[in-house]
């Protein structure tokens, strides 16, 4: 069922570089935002993390991270956890282990979305990987995943951020390939899509069902060049509107999804601003 209820938006939880995460929900609160993600997490402990890293330990109590976002009054809208799932698994290499400690520690706290990829493949082997390797090699390293998600009542979400998931056709054979699993949906980033070689006009039409969360950013025409070749970009240095992806298609699109929350992964506190405007705008915000 579908809804004209607006989606809340709040901002990528990296605001101002080697600050912690306390330091970057208190920014973006003070922009007035309702809620924001977290962004970046890694497993046990790291040298200087409170200090220099806005980054969430998976092994943390669950409850101080909410504890943290509650004292600047933000919601939690999801929590990444990019994997690197084309490459070969090691306890070094963030993979499937880490998603699905990303899952307990989402589920713990009440975070509806945890929010994966597969990422670039770094290895010589990963590279080497046939498209119908990839597709299976991927969803092996989600099966189980999945399966806890379905069971603490979270969703995974798959974002647009590697050469699978840069296309629709690869983010259906990922899910078909995995029975269409009622714990899979997709997190469309606008920027990235198109960055890969995809319509994210198109994409928000084709999974308007499934999306579940939204990363909010606009590319300018110099990077036109890149398309295809690129899959995934942290940030935009233009605010929405200001670039050539068809922002306000994506809206009309998803104006009536029903879908909760979004955020913005833009640099600069005016650009966030005039991006939350234009959302408004579209009648999305």
């Amino acid at each position: 069922m579908t809804t004209n209820k607006k989606i809340k938006v709040g901002c990528f939880a990296l605001i101002d570089p080697f600050r912690p995460l306390d330091h970057q929900l208190q920014r973006i609160a003070e922009m007035g935002f309702r809620c924001a993600d977290i962004t970046d997490s890694h497993p046990g402990g790291l040298l200087g993390g409170g200090i220099f890293h806005a980054a969430v330990s998976l092994d943390d109590n669950p409850f101080d991270v909410k504890r943290m976002f509650d004292k600047h009054g933000l919601e939690i809208s999801s929590m990444a956890a990019h994997a690197h799932l084309l490459d070969p698994s090691t306890p070094a290499r963030y993979g499937n282990s880490e998603i699905m400690k990303a899952i307990k520690l989402a589920a713990t706290i009440d975070v509806k979305y945890v929010v994966t990829t597969e990422l670039e493949p770094e290895t010589e082997w990963g590279k080497n990987l046939s498209y119908e390797h990839q597709v299976v090699i991927v969803a092996e390293k989600l099966y189980e995943p999945l399966r806890l998600a379905d069971d603490l009542g979270v969703k995974l979400l798959l974002e647009s951020h590697g050469p699978l998931t840069g296309s629709i056709q690869g983010l259906m054979d990922i899910m078909a390939t995995l029975n269409n699993h009622p714990a899979l949906g997709i997190n469309l980033d606008t920027g990235n899509s198109w960055l890969a070689g995809a319509d994210p006009v198109a994409m928000a039409t084709e999974f308007k069902e499934l999306i579940g969360h939204i990363h909010w950013k606009d590319l300018p025409a110099e990077m036109e060049a890149q398309r295809g070749t690129v899959f995934g970009c942290g940030f935009s240095e233009i605010a929405l509107g200001e670039g050539v992806i068809d922002i306000a298609g994506v809206c009309e699109v998803l104006l009536d999804a029903g879908i909760e929350a979004s955020t913005f992964e833009i640099l600069g506190e005016d650009r966030l601003k005039q991006s939350h405007e234009f959302l408004k705008a579209q009648g999305i915000a």
